[in-house]
């Protein structure tokens, strides 16, 4: 499918600040999305709760699933995973995580995974989405790394531990993926294209259709993912820029 170029008023009408030129926006293609690989931190746009609808934001950097052959996010590299681990079985007390200097605030025993991931963001070294936490209340929790750390071997989270009751209780941690070593191999570690547009879709939905743009000139410091501009195919007439 053919796209239609807007002018620049209208590219950032429709949410697509990232495209700097409609100069070259030329052989874009209907392609289909697997919506269950999307992050709903990372890759969707705020949602309203007055409307149920949800959207995935413009701009994604896409990789095509060659055994599945729909579209998921680009994935050239592994992000990082670490855990932390409650041991001893506290039945008081806080802990506290520190990430290249940055210490949190003092976390509950048993507090969720939410309010491990709150303590996080709060520190100013870590954005909403760069840092997602899931597990049990009282963990183990996972710690999953995107956003601005999207693929690289980040430092390692180390805990401090004020906690009571239970025997000898201590917070563990531990990296159970290394960001940055190994690249995917379903297809997906091949970019694609561009999440031309914002893709609607309900929740429980598993595909949608989405335009891909291949060429176009990009902004690389607003697209809403972390993106190397190296990895755009040779003889690709995408041009990026870094506009101050």
């Amino acid at each position: 499918m053919d796209i239609q170029p807007y002018t620049s008023t209208e590219t950032l009408a429709v949410g697509r600040p990232w495209l700097m030129s409609t100069l070259g926006i030329e052989a874009n293609q209907t392609v289909t999305l697997d919506l269950t690989q999307f992050s709903e931190t990372l890759h969707w746009t705020e949602a309203s709760k007055y409307q149920p609808e949800r959207k995935l934001k413009s701009g994604i950097p896409l990789g095509k699933n060659t055994t599945t052959g729909l579209y998921e996010p680009y994935s050239p590299v592994t992000n990082e995973v670490q855990t932390a681990t409650i041991t001893g079985s506290p039945t008081g007390g806080t802990f506290t995580l520190t990430f290249s200097g940055q210490t949190t605030a003092a976390i509950a025993y048993n507090a969720t995974a939410a309010a491990v991931q709150t303590a996080l963001e709060a520190l100013s070294n870590v954005n909403p989405g760069d840092i997602v936490v899931t597990g049990n209340a009282g963990g183990p929790y996972t710690l999953t790394f995107g956003g601005q750390y999207l693929g690289d071997n980040v430092a390692s989270i180390t805990a401090t531990a004020s906690l009571t009751g239970g025997t000898t209780p201590g917070v563990t941690m531990a990296t159970t993926t290394a960001g940055g070593t190994a690249t995917a191999t379903d297809g997906t570690q091949l970019f694609r294209g561009f999440l031309f547009t914002e893709v609607s879709f309900y929740p429980g939905s598993t595909k949608a259709a989405a335009p891909l743009m291949v060429h176009g000139q990009i902004d690389v410091a607003k697209l809403p993912v972390a993106f190397d501009p190296a990895d755009a195919p040779a003889g690709s007439n995408t041009q990026f820029v870094y506009k101050v």
